[in-house]
């Protein structure tokens, strides 16, 4: 049944995997067995088996066979398959935060999760490893923590496993703007206890624009050892090396009126990227993790994690600012330096067991996390300035390594360490009130000290933080429809700030140093999930709404803790395969964020970092069954956003990125093993742009070719 794979893939993307397959198990499966087994039953989402129809949170996952059929090269388009979620920036790959941010339920977030543990990058993310994404909704403090996740839910990454017997596959794409791709998956077996598996990729391509490249080596072994029949070891690595040259961001100015009042000067500027090849910055990644999964009786098991994470960054990072004066934009570049280390140990216990006559699923859980920034480089200097509206650089003819190492000699240097250290415990249990009614009772113990961020120059007075998390399910008919509903909490940890005292007549009488308590947001969402038409239909649908209170606001030396925040809205997610060949996966977003109480120009308006109201998504495949064509296959769909406001402030003004429709589609071709995908992205060539405070943009038309070949 290898011919079938292609159509299966994305039925088995949509639903996920309720267990490990491997290669052989999944060829025996019976054609109308694939078409109509849909599940995305995930017990990495609660860190206990769950079914996903009495799972009262959402979450939405895509796997690594909607990754390979639509000819996904970056994290960026397999996240274009996740309902509400939208690129903010680029991945800048500067230290601390250099990732790619994106925006879920109105809050910017960044994939800071590998197999539940925190696993921070400054760059870009391979897609080599993952075996799915998980995008999980809502404010997860009670089982995530505050430190790496945002209140707008988070994205965790599982990576793929060792299985027990011999098998892999070979990928090379080809693309538009030199794209080239190559990929191995090889699993053996060492022994009769101990399995081996290799995943690596090499990937080299161009941007769109006048200058800028990306160029990256991945490699992720790993190792899996049964021990008994109640001890299994698991041991993950992942090794990344990346070289880019990056174009700028562009800013606008976030503290006087604006000067720009529509896209078009932007999109005269499309392909400029006011940048040198020169001029490059490398990310480098390690991860490792360690798992011991026992079995300690019929009811509990035991999972005991060890993981360590390191990001470097070292490089040219430059952005340009508006100088507000409608055309020009001062460039500031630094020659970039810094190091991120976490370490993480987790000790979960799950049971499953009565208590009298009702039905429980117990987590018991301890976490420690610590993470260590450290930055070094140079200081910033402006090194030209760049006019949009004339297309003109000042430093265009010396716009080289040699020419701004030069002029980086006098900027001094930036040193700076940031050490966080968090205790947590938490507890959470699914209480079977009924047969078809189940509740879920969670809390979060959890004791912060050190510093908050990388910028702190002070820690943080200790802070311990309580986050609970309520969820209730009736299933009408069991397995098919739930109706549910949440209470979920998040937290993050604040860093002191320096204020000033002054009387009643603005004279500053002392400076003090402020410390504040954790930010808190606190959702409520009810919702239904449906398994229909002989489970051939997976549908979600909730609405939610996001209150985060004692945000920090004000600026430079008068900072108040009491900002509020309001993110409500609603999501559809539509998963299916209607008929044999045919697979679908849609989705519909709309987010309604404003800021209730915060520091002059942002009360009453959209955040900034919310990104669109309106985002819609869809993919749909079908494959050939019989006749002449057979295993011939089709794919078409795209993303959708409507107008959104990159700078949206009442005492400056706002400047809006305008909507957008991106379609793409497929043809493909598939025997035992192997298949042959020829995918087009951003079919009408569509100018779009993404942003926070930021203009940029985004990748025009591409052609790619796959080539696949399983053995």
């Amino acid at each position: 049944m290898n011919k079938l794979l292609i159509s299966a893939s994305l039925l088995a993307t949509v639903f996920a995997f309720a267990q490990e397959n491997d290669t052989v198990k999944t060829n025996k499966i019976d054609e109308v067995v694939v078409q109509g087994y849909i599940t995305r039953d995930r017990e990495s989402v609660n860190k206990m088996p769950l079914k996903e129809i009495e799972n009262p949170q959402v979450y939405n996952i895509v796997n690594k066979n909607v990754i390979k059929e639509q000819v996904v090269t970056s994290f960026n388009d397999a996240l274009k398959n996740v309902t509400g979620i939208a690129r903010l920036w680029e991945s800048t790959g500067r230290g601390n935060d250099g990732g790619e941010y994106y925006t879920m339920r109105g809050f910017s977030l960044q994939p800071s999760l590998t197999n539940g543990m925190p696993s921070l990058t400054n760059g870009t993310l391979d897609l080599a490893g993952v075996e799915t994404i998980e995008a999980i909704k809502g404010p997860s403090g009670t089982l995530y923590g505050g430190s790496v996740i945002s209140y707008g839910g988070l994205i965790n990454v599982i990576t793929k496993k060792p299985y027990q017997h011999f098998g892999g596959e070979v990928n090379y794409v080809n693309g538009s703007y030199g794209l080239n791709r190559v990929t191995a998956d090889v699993n053996t077996p060492l022994s009769k206890n101990l399995f081996a598996r290799v995943n690596a990729a090499y990937q080299k391509q161009n941007t769109f624009q006048d200058a800028g490249f990306s160029e990256s080596f991945y490699v992720a072994p790993s190792l899996k050892f049964i021990a008994n029949d109640k001890l299994t070891f698991y041991v993950n690595t992942e090794i990344k090396k990346s070289e880019s040259a990056n174009a700028p961001m562009i800013f606008l100015n976030r503290n006087l009126p604006l000067t720009y009042y529509s896209i078009g000067v932007f999109k005269d500027n499309y392909k400029k990227s006011y940048t040198n090849d020169d001029l490059t910055i490398n990310n480098t990644t390690f991860n490792f993790q360690a798992s011991a999964n026992y079995k300690i009786s019929d009811n509990w098991t035991s999972k005991t994690i060890f993981s360590r994470s390191n990001t470097k960054t070292d490089g040219y990072y430059q952005y340009l600012y508006d100088q507000s004066n409608g055309k020009d934009f001062t460039r500031y570049i630094a020659d970039v330096g810094g190091e991120t280390n976490t370490t993480g140990i987790q000790q979960n216990f799950v049971g499953n067991f009565n208590f009298g006559s009702v039905k429980n699923k117990l987590l018991v859980g301890l976490d420690y996390f610590q993470r260590d920034f450290i930055q070094g480089g140079t200081g910033w200097i402006d090194y030209g300035v760049v006019d949009i509206v004339n297309q003109s650089d000042t430093k265009a003819g010396v716009l080289t390594k040699s020419s701004v190492d030069f002029a980086l000699q006098g900027a001094g240097q930036e040193i700076g360490h940031a050490q966080a250290k968090i205790y947590s415990a938490y507890i959470s249990d699914v209480v079977n009130i009924l047969p078809n009614l189940s509740a879920m009772l969670s809390l979060r113990l959890d004791h912060f000290t050190g510093k908050a961020t990388a910028y702190a120059t002070d820690d943080s007075k200790d802070q311990t933080t309580f986050s609970p998390k309520l969820g209730l399910v009736y299933q009408p008919i069991p397995d098919k429809v739930s109706i549910f509903g949440n209470y979920m909490n998040g937290f993050k940890n604040v860093d002191p700030s320096t204020v000033q005292i002054t009387d009643n007549l603005g004279n500053v009488l002392s400076n003090e140093l402020r410390y504040f308590d954790p930010e808190h947001a606190n959702q409520w969402e009810v919702g239904t999930k449906a398994n229909l038409a002989g489970d051939k239909f997976s549908i979600t649908a909730s609405y939610y709404s996001i209150n985060v209170k004692n945000k920090v606001m004000g600026n430079g030396t008068n900072i108040t803790q009491g900002g509020e925040v309001d993110s409500k809205g609603f999501e559809v997610s539509v998963l299916g395969s209607p008929i044999p060949g045919m697979n679908i996966i849609a989705g519909y977003s709309y987010n309604d964020s404003n800021v209730v109480k915060g520091e002059e120009g942002y009360p009453g308006h959209r955040t900034e970092d919310a990104g669109p109201k309106n985002l819609i998504n869809f993919w749909g495949t079908y494959k050939v069954q019989e006749g002449s064509l057979k295993n011939f296959g089709i794919g078409f769909g795209g993303n959708s956003a409507s107008r959104f406001y990159t700078l949206n402030r009442g005492n400056i003004g706002a400047f809006p990125l305008p909507s957008y429709i991106i379609m793409n589609s497929s043809l493909s071709y598939t025997e035992d093993r192997y298949s042959i995908i020829l995918k087009l992205d951003n079919i009408a060539n569509k100018k779009y742009f993404s942003g926070w405070s930021t203009v940029t943009p985004q990748r025009l038309r591409t052609l790619s070719l796959s080539l696949n070949y399983k053995f």
